[in-house]
């Protein structure tokens, strides 16, 4: 039951990231930092969406230093950007 919950998870994710691709190459956008923020966005999605409601199995326990990391590149991508906006002088 439990690997049955993991593949469906697994099976949600690469769904996504592959949409993902297919639909960043179709409108001839795909880069790296916007496939990282939407595959991002769908592993936050899938995360929510296949939360069980009593009891939090060990392997979802494991996915928050990737949810961790994952904000963690979102911050340092957003931040970069930030600066790129930004007045030459201002930092």
């Amino acid at each position: 039951m439990a690997l049955d919950k993991r593949r469906r998870f697994v099976y949600a994710l690469v769904a996504w990231m592959v949409s993902v691709i297919l639909l960043l190459t179709a409108l001839d956008a795909l880069e790296l930092e916007l496939f990282f923020v939407v595959s991002l966005i769908g592993l936050l999605v899938v995360v929510e969406l296949t939360a069980p409601f009593n009891v939090t199995p060990r392997w979802r326990q494991r996915l928050l230093p990737v949810i961790l990391a994952g904000l963690a590149g979102f911050s340092y991508i957003v931040i970069r950007r930030i600066i790129e906006i930004l007045p030459e002088g201002t930092f």
